[in-house]
């Protein structure tokens, strides 16, 4: 809008617009009343003059306007517009998606990881409170089983003290906080792959199931799913096409048609068919990277079992790197749940803004209007333009490009998302275009047709078109984003020039990403090394100085050093040699045995002692 309308304003009305329709029961997100705005100011069948200055009395009919258009239920093109800002504000690709989900990740564990990571040395028993959180964050960080399951944390404990006994606490404490979150999550890594190993070889997996055959199971049916719901809009955006193709055709079939809003419709089937297209692309491709994951997980599993074969000890260096492969290949199997997961939410909540179609279009009363009417589908309509295509030599000042001629061909961005350049300001149809035709290059930008004619008819004046389908946009909003218009409507014109060059909007400035670097040091360096600014030091030099000039170097030469030159000798360094000169040898003494008799006494008072020796001679020794 005009720079009269400022945002304090356009803000004003969106929340006046969004009070209005709560108040009627109808709470609607502050993007889609933006968007409505945005729309009805855009129509020219309002007449909203934006080089002045937005009055209040222009405020409420702007208000009202807006308010019965979000409030028009039976309307194809608000369920339409609904569509595209659902989809705008939920969908998320591949990467993204899986960044938020560990973004959120990891500020659930946050608090387990502070608890960890920042305590110090204490006593035992704290050292092992902190092991008890280790293993918490070890079950949580892998998503196999819950903390309150007691088999899973008696797999964790047991797999963790494995790889990090308690003993290991207190080089643990004293590592830094960096190296300690990436311990963690390292050794998180190997306990997921130990006991998805055990799990295989059935001595443990409590909470793990079997992920790949959930998988396996549940892709195919949700992609079946999606591929259902875009044939059954594809046939309707064929049969709305056919309809209006003979409201034009007929005078007597427009009069008995034109009530119904078909162009409406049509547009919310082709966006509908859009959306699901992107959708099932993710899962076609998300159901590759899960086969793909399949084998190798398979081949991880099998190099693992080959290399433990029953052993007691294995080096760690050689299992270690296999069970964390096992648990990268397992971490991706979750992101592919949690893929299928988003895709198969997206498809049901997307299905909501098509229902529509049924109410205004029963079965029943579609059937009967389409007695008499030739119905095409996309691929037919392509079939039959296929032997056709454009004369290059009948366009001096245009250029044109084919498949055989062009590198990259199917690459090339087509402008209005592949549909006729022709067929949508002309005939507000959405037929789609057919490549080998011909493609139109005009001022940097690519556009495709329908028929011959219609690319001999754009190509006698493609600006003109080009704002025809800018106008047919203005009329019908949805067109914005199915067609991808959005650069269009980025700058407006004063509505004064507008009306006097027929036009309602320019196109924005070229623009393209440029950067520019400066030398840190253009001119070489002047720093002068000896410059000394304490007087002192300058004095002492100059003493210094004037001492060496009194200095003198003196050499002489004796008769023996005379033309003398250096030698040098060689020598062979001694061997190590060792030699014997003694053996050893032993000898045993004889152990004395003296044997005493009658110490005990007798029947005479006398005691008589005797004493035995039985010591053996040593000759006999």
């Amino acid at each position: 809008m005009s720079g009269e309308l400022t945002q304090s304003v356009i803000k004003r009305i969106i929340r006046q617009v969004g009070l209005e329709c709560a108040a009627q029961g109808q709470t609607l997100s502050e993007t889609l009343v933006a968007f409505m705005v945005k729309a009805v100011v855009l129509d020219p069948r309002n007449d909203f003059n934006m080089d002045q200055i937005i009055t209040e009395k222009d405020m409420l009919d702007l208000i009202q306007l807006c308010v019965t258009r979000l409030l028009d239920t039976t309307n194809p093109s608000l369920s339409t517009i609904k569509m595209q800002v659902y989809f705008d504000m939920n969908y998320a690709n591949r990467d993204d998606l899986l960044s938020e989900q560990e973004r959120v990740l990891e500020g659930k564990l946050a608090p387990v990881v502070r608890a960890i990571t920042e305590a110090g040395p204490h006593a035992q028993e704290e050292k092992e409170n902190i092991y008890h959180k280790i293993v918490t964050y070890v079950l949580l960080r892998s998503g196999l089983g819950s903390p309150t399951d007691i088999e899973a944390v008696r797999e964790v404990t047991a797999a963790l003290q494995s790889v990090f006994p308690q003993t290991e606490m207190i080089t643990f404490i004293s590592l830094s906080k960096k190296d300690k979150e990436q311990q963690l999550k390292d050794l998180a890594m190997l306990v997921t792959g130990i006991r998805l190993y055990n799990k295989q070889c059935q001595k443990g997996g409590s909470g793990i199931g079997d992920l790949p055959a959930i998988l396996n199971k549940a892709i195919p049916s949700a992609t079946e799913t999606v591929d259902e719901r875009l044939n059954s809009c594809q046939l309707l955006a064929h049969r709305y096409t056919a309809l209006l193709e003979s409201m034009q055709e007929d005078p007597h079939r427009y009069s008995q048609l034109s009530t119904f809003k078909l162009k409406e419709a049509l547009f919310n089937a082709r966006q509908y068919e859009g959306f699901l297209c992107i959708l099932l692309s993710d899962a076609i491709t998300n159901a590759r990277e899960v086969e793909s994951l399949g084998v190798q997980f398979e081949a991880a599993m099998m190099v693992l079992k080959n290399t433990v074969q029953d052993k007691t000890s294995i080096e760690s260096k050689d299992v270690f790197p296999l069970f964390m492969e096992l648990s990268k290949l397992w971490t991706g199997f979750q992101d592919a749940k949690l893929l299928l997961s988003f895709l198969t939410n997206m498809t049901d909540n997307l299905q909501q803004f098509s229902e529509i179609q049924s109410q205004l279009f029963p079965e029943e009363m579609l059937t009967s209007l389409l007695e008499g009417v030739t119905v095409k589908s996309d691929e037919e309509r392509i079939k039959e333009t296929m032997g056709t295509r454009v004369n290059v030599s009948d366009f001096k000042n245009q250029e044109w490009l084919f498949p055989e001629t062009t590198d990259a061909f199917d690459e090339l961005i087509i402008q209005y998302h592949g549909f006729c350049a022709h067929s949508i300001g002309v005939k507000g149809l959405t037929l789609v275009g057919n490549p080998a035709i011909g493609i139109l290059k005009h001022k940097e930008k690519y556009y495709v047709f329908s028929s011959e004619e219609a690319a001999y008819i754009f190509a006698q004046d493609p600006d003109k078109f080009i704002q025809l389908n800018v106008e047919k946009a203005k009329e019908y909003p949805e067109l914005i984003q199915l067609l991808e218009l959005h650069h269009q409507f980025e700058y407006l014109v004063p509505h004064a020039q507008a009306r006097s060059a027929n036009k309602c909007l320019m196109k924005p400035p070229p623009k393209r990403d440029n950067s520019t670097q400066t030398d840190t040091h253009i001119l070489p360096p002047t720093i002068v090394r000896s410059y000394e600014w304490n007087e002192w030091e300058l004095r002492r030099k100059a003493i210094k100085l004037a001492n060496l000039r009194r200095k003198l170097t003196h050499a002489m030469q004796t008769d023996l050093s005379h033309m003398r030159r250096e030698n040098f000798t060689q020598v062979y360094l001694p061997k190590d040699v060792g030699t014997q000169t003694k053996r050893d040898n032993s000898s045993n003494v004889p152990k004395p045995q003296i044997f005493l008799k009658g110490l005990r006494g007798g029947s005479s008072p006398t005691t008589h002692m005797v004493a035995v020796d039985l010591t053996r001679p040593l000759d006999e020794t």
